[in-house]
């Protein structure tokens, strides 16, 4: 039986991929890199540091350890500038009556994010107040696939694993749920791995996740 529900945040309750693409593009372009959309979907669900490592790999360019926190540090500054003016409008369809829906079931919720600006992001949406847990890139040592961000969620949220549900758009976040022993849903195409996939989370009802 499913007892609570654990989201990612960028590309379930809220798209700001296109933020995170612009950013790291203005990164890549200081060693002549283009960074195209197809490497940016490389980037989903993986860290700010890791993202970084990528990009230089495809660039063929290794820098001194010294410069990487001032890189990821100019990612973060263009980012937050980027999403400074979300709000609800910004929220993407479903979620609210999602939400809704789980509030009537007593069901507690969490967000399970490899972003750093997860808090930022949730109040930004007016959404903070509805989560019992967030667990960002903050507070784990290991990024999705790894499932720790997953397991802590459930820890804080007092479930056990197998009762959680997680509701992901990316491979790495699917993976990381499954290595958790968690049911996950898709939002998404293509996503193989995931119990069920649905286009967004318009309709999803509580009968259709307890009998995932």
């Amino acid at each position: 039986m499913i007892k609570a529900v654990i989201f990612d945040l960028d590309g379930v309750l809220t798209d700001t991929a296109v933020y995170h693409y612009q950013s790291w593009k203005a990164v890549a372009a200081k060693f002549s890199y283009n960074l195209t959309e197809h490497d940016n979907e490389k980037l989903k669900g993986v860290s700010r540091a890791d993202s970084l490592n990528l990009i230089l790999e495809w660039a063929s360019v290794t820098l001194p350890q010294e410069e990487i926190p001032q890189l990821l540090q100019e990612k973060n500054d263009h980012y937050l500038l980027l999403i400074n003016e979300l709000g609800q409008k910004d929220i993407l369809p479903g979620v609210l009556d999602f939400l809704t829906l789980l509030e009537s079931h007593n069901c507690p919720k969490a967000v399970g994010s490899s972003s750093k600006n997860a808090p930022f992001i949730l109040e930004k949406l007016g959404l903070a107040s509805r989560f019992a847990a967030v667990i960002d890139g903050n507070g784990v040592k290991n990024t999705k696939p790894d499932p720790e961000v997953f397991l802590n969620a459930a820890l804080q949220l007092q479930v056990l694993p197998e009762n959680c549900l997680v509701i992901e758009d990316a491979p790495s976040g699917i993976q990381a749920a499954k290595a958790a022993g968690m049911k996950v849903v898709g939002v998404g195409h293509e996503l193989t791995e995931a119990d069920v996939c649905v286009s967004s989370l318009v309709g999803l009802d509580w009968d259709q996740i307890q009998n995932l």
